[in-house]
């Protein structure tokens, strides 16, 4: 498929359109389920964005189906129901034969604001992808979100999110990230929402740090987790020692790795300065690896157990989370 050069930033309206929805893992995904709007070569739609479009009429839980293919687009979702984006692939419980790629290239600074800047910016709740590779081309020298969600319930499955500075940008909201790719250098992952990362592998490009919550105060449940993970530098770079777990962008940011393999890519400090006057909340517990040594850890805080999805996410997560990855 050429690349498809559209820029949609399109606010989903409230009609009448009925189009099924559920959170169930499909035993194959190389064609659109019943009722799904279809993207791709023989598909209704060219693009993403004019599905999109599509959807102004709906009022009803909707789905969209993707092709294989390289979409490069701008996406804003702000659907007043429940939305779910399939990617066309052969491997459900994965992103390794991810065949659908969005991406976009601009920096914060040229779009305005780091949402600006987001390749798909998920500005809603109940919004759910699988299989997508999301990414911002930008590169080195400046913030350039690949996404940016801010929502209630939203699930991540299989998914690829790639970038360099200020990759995934979980702003706000409780989102659910599963058997995905993060990729980045400098505070690739980043905001004030409540997120779990389950069986993720978060890969480092450069130098820097690997998150930077900007929880503000203590009545603020927000964490981000980050459990059963792998952490490591991108194949063929040179980062022993290069890279921290985290930095407070905001005061009391609370983050958690546990259960995970850290790579020697991680400094024996851990974690590293940013806020003035922060006093972090950073915790390790259970992990593996040539940089999971404690015993040089700053700006660490001790914990007897590792932290539970209950907590994260909310008692109510069993009813929004796919439990079949």
């Amino acid at each position: 498929m050429p690349l498809l050069h559209y820029l949609a930033v399109i606010s989903l309206a409230s009609t009448a359109f009925s189009i099924p929805h559920a959170h169930l893992k499909r035993t194959a995904r190389t064609s659109a389920p019943s009722g799904c709007l279809s993207v791709g070569g023989s598909g209704t739609y060219s693009t993403i964005s004019e599905a999109i479009i599509a959807l102004d009429s709906s009022s009803s839980d909707a789905c969209i189906f993707i092709e294989a293919g390289t979409y490069e687009e701008q996406l804003t979702f702000q659907y007043a129901e429940a939305l779910t984006l399939y990617g066309e692939t052969t491997d459900v419980g994965s992103y390794k034969k991810n065949t659908v790629t969005i991406t976009h290239t601009i920096s914060s600074p040229e779009a305005g604001s780091l949402v600006d800047s987001a390749t798909v910016n998920a500005d809603m709740d109940d919004f759910t992808m699988y299989n997508i590779n999301v990414v911002n081309g930008y590169g080195q020298g400046a913030q350039a979100v690949a996404l940016s969600a801010s929502g209630e319930q939203q699930g991540y499955y299989g998914c690829q999110f790639i970038g360099y500075q200020d990759t995934l940008y979980a702003r706000a909201g409780i989102q659910y990230y599963s058997n995905c790719y993060i990729e980045g250098a400098v505070d690739y992952v980043f905001g004030d929402a409540s997120a779990w990362f389950g069986e993720c592998n978060i890969v480092s490009n450069g130098a820097g740090s690997i998150t930077a919550m900007s929880r503000e105060t203590s009545s603020d449940p927000a964490w981000y987790c980050f459990d059963n993970c792998n952490v490591y530098g991108k194949s063929g770079l040179a980062l022993t020692g290069d890279v921290y777990l985290g930095r407070p962008w905001r005061v009391l940011a609370r983050v958690i790795y546990q259960n995970s393999e850290l790579s020697d890519i991680i400094n024996p400090a851990g974690w590293t300065t940013m806020a003035e006057g922060a006093t972090p909340l950073y915790y390790e517990i259970g992990n593996t690896g040539d940089g999971s040594d404690t015993s040089e850890r700053l700006y660490e805080t001790v914990i007897d157990a590792a932290v539970d999805k209950d907590t994260v996410l909310g008692s109510g997560w069993k009813d929004w989370t796919d439990q079949s990855y």
